[in-house]
């Protein structure tokens, strides 16, 4: 066995197809197709059923499949760790982002954070925070942007700002006194995210509503993102619960309709999280301070008095 054997059968598992994996991996396709039957032949295991189009892997090989995924990412970060040494910034750098999270802060650091290290290959994908948690765990994405904490034993959290929440209500005039408390939001009226999103659930935590949810038919409808949220409040009135890098993204005119919680003021935690075994941390430290140094230091990181949820 060996480790080009490996990256062959993540190949095929990737394109489930032999033969734009062998393209993919700049080799002709019985080569590939010869060391990948070696490696059945020595395991004595079919990683592989050829029977299948596209191809597919054995229940034996799915779990093969995602062993040798850990063991080319622990080889991978061996490489980062010896250029890291040497004080350089190069090779590839896969990065998961929360969808509640993306389209506010992305645009706030990465243009200036590449722009730094031209020799940095940086991937960045959108997915849930369990999905964040699977792939770092596989080797499949290096960090996560996530909201904490994850409560997860080989993930380490390197927290990068506080994120207050707010209502924004299609008729702030129904509302009384300036702060509003969670008994306030009213449940019939009330706009959440689908099943999977932390934001989710980090809202029915701080307004009580776990029990509430199922007894409300108008919390059946599930968005699939804040800015969908935003529109439907614009459109068919109700409310809902947004982060304070969304609400600064938001025009003159929709901001009169955000309203603040009164003290103790719920926020998320933002944070970079990463495998115990992660080890370009110069790398993690140089992107940390990159994020901090960009976001509105206002609201964002020095706050009393909040509740973390």
């Amino acid at each position: 066995m060996n480790l080009q054997q490996l990256e062959y059968i993540i190949a095929v598992d990737t394109y489930r197809h032999f033969a734009k994996a062998a393209e993919k991996s700049f080799v002709t396709q019985a080569t590939l197709s010869m060391m990948i039957k070696k490696l059945e032949d020595e395991l004595g295991v079919k990683i592989f059923d050829r029977s299948r189009q596209p191809v597919i892997p054995t229940k034996e090989g799915e779990e093969f499949i995602k062993r040798a995924k850990q063991v080319i990412g622990e080889v991978n970060r061996l490489k980062h760790y010896a250029a890291e040494i040497k004080g350089e910034v190069t090779g590839n750098l896969h990065i998961g982002i929360i969808p509640t999270l993306a389209p506010y802060l992305l645009p706030l650091f990465l243009r200036g954070f590449i722009g730094k290290y031209p020799n940095l290959n940086v991937y960045i994908k959108e997915m849930i925070t369990d999905e964040i948690i699977e792939k770092i765990k596989i080797g499949e994405i290096d960090i996560g942007l996530a909201a904490t904490p994850l409560s997860e034993p080989d993930i380490n959290e390197y927290p990068l700002f506080y994120e207050e929440f707010f209502v924004y209500s299609s008729n702030n005039e129904r509302f009384s006194g300036k702060y509003l408390l969670p008994k306030d939001i009213d449940l019939k009226r009330l706009w959440l995210l689908e099943e999977g999103h932390c934001f989710r659930n980090q809202v029915l935590n701080f307004c009580e509503l776990k029990k509430k949810e199922i007894e409300s038919e108008n919390l059946h409808y599930e968005a699939g993102s804040i800015e969908t949220l935003i529109n439907l409040v614009d459109k068919y009135e109700g409310i809902t619960i947004i982060p304070h890098l969304a609400v600064l993204n938001l025009k003159s005119n929709p901001k009169k309709k955000i309203r603040e919680f009164a003290d103790p003021k719920p926020v998320r935690e933002i944070s970079i999280v990463a495998g115990k075994n992660f080890a370009r941390i110069k790398l993690l430290e140089k992107l940390k301070e990159e994020i901090i140094s960009k976001i509105p230091v206002e609201g964002m990181l020095k706050r009393k008095k909040i509740v973390a949820i």
